[in-house]
């Protein structure tokens, strides 16, 4: 046998597999072949969507269920046996795997992430499953009980998901930590990626090992505990209570708490939490935790400190660096951090497309009359009035109508029924802004009043709709205003629309806001998500803190005062605005100035705003730089699909130029590219037909064969190559009332001649 003519398939079943499993002993239902850890990243433009490919490893070994140990990445035996290590080393660190292997079948080559150390390894020595995690155990000096934590299974059932792999990261981490003795952990992990799912899952497992006994999650919002509740801590229902009316019951395992149920406001009555033990619990989750638990002042510092032998777990998207409530100093250094770019680019969260309007008003400012009244006869206090007072300070009708008719319009290109969140400046402007927003969509409003609803701190009504905006089965309500209460914590996957009307200077506040729209729900038709922005506030996504690691200044953990208390104001509850008057005026000649549309860039964090053709040119060019080089490619492929699946991974999709393009509508996929990358004469899929007929070229076939060309050339001409190549076309019309494939084969005297005739005709199609 000759080695070197086998494929890398063939390299895999006759050689490594059998040394992985027939010669050290590795269990097949320890090993994962083929296995995809990321889904592909979302790629999209106009409203066409697809996926890049997701990355997977050739072999993936675990010790135990939860516990994957080492990754082997296979080559045929023309490269040398070393030729995957790279792949395979980078893989592994992503996965937080200690041990990493290439293989071309003669041999393995080992890459050892616990000593740094590369060693060659025959064919037959591949190391076995207790080997390895003796390595490992040695390595990390484990005691028993330890271990009995760490390889606690995941909670599982028919209706629980395997965790992702950066689940499985932060899970495993976290474990580990507690069992070695950690007691202050933070997670930061971006909106969408399934913070509480982790959470259930290191619960269950602590619990579930005997390493704690008692839970404490906390959060500051009624909907995070309820929707927790139904949702991922459901498997807890018998051993899980809610903390309600500060009544505090001693005889459950997991209790689920809002801070303002374990503080007491009036200061002659004791907290209620007092009447559990310091001791009491033994974890504390803090879900959401960038927004209370770091403040000096919060109520969560009281519970926190009180409770201070417990293990406490800080769960956030965005970790603060500024502002004086930095989560950083109390629970130190991110144990794991999964980061938005990560996220998308894994093929997880939805990319996002940016359309910046911007008012001539905003960009201009402006300035009271001396003596000026506005509508209400007030009297309009002197000075300049720039964007950041809109709605706040001043309000200009006009503005307002103007906002809400750009809204509506970009609804009509959407798609109406896109569930959508407007962010106003305050509440009053919530409410005008759903005001305006009725009369502009009264036809559906009048089909469904629950159209457009605004959901505040102090509207009650709204807020018992939330639940039915945030479930994706639930078409109303479908535009929400707000101001505060929807910017974290509501977990709306079916958000495309999310619009920015409000000043934004905090970048853990637009990181939330973002956070509404990542989720995918392919299965509903969400590819990506919109965001309308009036202020200019996604130029936070060029700040390097957007999306950057977060770091703790200096290093190390840092020292905190102790509790200082203070009353707050609960999101749930109305915010009131004292001492500010608003002035009211119509304005003129209000209108948009301009518009920027952009979008997520290949690298994950740059927002592009050329044009389609331009980005199109360029991207095609990054994989063929020549006119030349493309037709050889193109000629060589045995499937076109191959070409276009290759410049997918280039961020170019040819039906989105399509669609751009009206001219390019019945133009082949071959003289898109052409076209638009290297400026050559498109033809139209029918005159490259028409061609191929005009030259005689199918006289060579006679009776019902030349019948099955001419019809596969006016597939071609109506459907394109794809359509062309599909191994199914035999089995569609009109070749079906021909006769059966087998039958239309024969014609030209068996597959392989039926496939060369399909080839040459293929190829005539692009003759010069």
């Amino acid at each position: 046998m000759d080695k070197k003519s086998l494929t890398e398939e063939d390299i895999k079943l006759r050689f490594i597999t059998p040394a992985i499993v027939e010669k050290a002993g590795w269990q097949k239902e320890l090993i994962k072949m083929e296995y995809y850890f990321t889904d592909g990243r979302v790629i999209f433009q106009g409203n066409v969507h697809a996926r890049k490919q997701g990355k997977k490893v050739d072999y993936l070994l675990h010790y135990s269920a939860n516990n994957p140990i080492a990754i082997v990445e296979a080559k045929d035996n023309n490269k040398a046996v070393g030729a995957g290590l790279q792949q395979a080393m980078d893989y592994a660190k992503i996965l937080d795997i200690p041990f990493a292997y290439s293989s071309n079948g003669d041999g393995f080559i080992e890459h050892d992430f616990l000593t740094g150390k590369e060693t060659n390894i025959n064919i037959d020595e591949f190391p076995t499953p207790d080997e390895l995690l003796k390595r490992l155990r040695d390595s990390k000096k484990y005691t028993s009980e330890e271990i009995k934590a760490i390889e606690e299974p995941y909670y599982w059932d028919a209706h629980t998901n395997i965790p992702r792999y950066y689940q499985r990261i932060a899970i495993n981490r976290t474990i580990e930590a507690v069992a070695r003795g950690q007691n202050r952990i933070l997670l930061v992990m971006a909106t969408g990626t399934g913070k509480t799912f982790t959470a259930f899952q290191i619960i269950h497992r602590l619990t579930k090992s005997g390493l704690k006994r008692r839970v404490l999650y906390l959060a500051d919002r009624n909907v995070l505990i309820d929707q927790t509740m139904a949702q991922d801590f459901k498997p807890f229902k018998k051993v899980m209570t809610k903390i309600q009316k500060k009544n505090m019951d001693s005889s459950f395992e997991i209790y689920m708490a809002l801070y303002q149920q374990l503080v007491s406001y009036d200061e002659n009555i004791p907290d209620p939490f007092k009447e559990f033990k310091s001791t009491f619990f033994d974890l504390i989750l803090v879900d959401e935790c960038h927004r209370g638990s770091a403040k000096d002042e919060s109520e969560w510092r009281k519970v926190l400190e009180y409770f201070s032998s417990a293990t406490q777990i800080g769960m956030t998207a965005t970790p603060k660096v500024k502002e004086g409530a930095n989560n950083l100093d109390y629970f130190n250094e991110p144990l794991y951090t999964y980061s938005l770019k990560q996220g998308i680019e894994d093929g997880f969260l939805a990319p996002y497309r940016v359309t910046n309007s911007f008012l001539n008003i905003d960009l201009e400012g402006w300035t009271p009359e001396e003596d000026e009244l506005d509508i209400k006869g007030n009297l309009i206090k002197a000075g300049f009035y720039n964007r950041k007072t809109f709605g706040r300070e001043l309000v200009i009708m006009q503005r307002r109508d103007i906002v809400a008719r750009r809204i509506t319009k970009m609804l009509h290109r959407i798609g109406r029924m896109t569930k959508s969140i407007i962010f106003c400046a305050d509440i009053e402007e919530a409410e005008a802004m759903r005001q305006l927003l009725v009369n502009y969509n009264s036809d559906l409003c009048k089909k469904d009043s629950r159209y457009i609803m605004r959901i505040t701190g102090d509207e009650n009504i709204g807020k018992k709709q939330l639940d039915n905006f945030i479930d994706p089965d639930q078409p109303y309500p479908t535009l929400v205003t707000t101001s505060e209460m929807l910017s974290t914590g509501v977990d709306c996957k079916t958000c495309g629309l999310i619009v920015i009307d409000k000043e934004i200077g905090s970048m853990t506040e637009f990181k939330q806001i973002v956070g509404r729209g990542t989720r995918l729900r392919t299965d509903k038709g969400k590819w990506h998500f919109e965001i309308l922005d009036f202020r200019n506030v996604t130029q936070l996504f060029k700040d390097p803190e957007f999306d950057g690691d977060p770091e703790l200044e200096g290093g190390g953990s840092k020292t905190y005062p102790p509790y200082r208390p203070r009353r707050t104001v609960s999101h749930d509850q109305p915010q009131r605005e004292y001492g500010l008057k608003k002035y009211y005026i119509n304005g003129k000649n209000v209108q948009i100035n301009t518009e920027i549309v952009s979008y997520l860039g290949a690298d994950g964090h740059t927002l592009v705003t050329e044009s389609l053709t331009d980005f199109t040119r360029k991207n095609i060019r990054g994989k063929y730089a020549t006119l030349d080089e493309f037709i050889k490619n193109w000629t060589a492929a045995d499937k076109k699909k191959v070409i276009v699946d290759e410049l997918k991974e280039y961020n170019v999709l040819l039906d989105a130029v399509r669609e751009k393009r009206p001219d390019l509508l019945n133009a082949d996929i071959f003289d898109i590219i052409c076209h638009v990358a290297f400026d050559k004469q498109p033809l139209t899929r029918k005159e490259r037909a028409n061609n191929v007929k005009k030259r005689d070229y199918l006289s060579r076939y006679e009776g019902v064969a030349k019948q099955v060309l001419e019809a596969l050339l006016d597939k071609y001409a109506d459907k394109g190559i794809l359509e062309f190549e599909n191994e199914d076309i035999l089995d569609t019309p009109p070749f079906n009332t021909i006769g059966k494939p087998q039958k239309i084969v024969k014609l030209f005297g068996g597959w392989e001649k039926f496939e060369k005739a399909l080839k040459d005709l293929e190829n005539e199609l692009y003759v010069a």
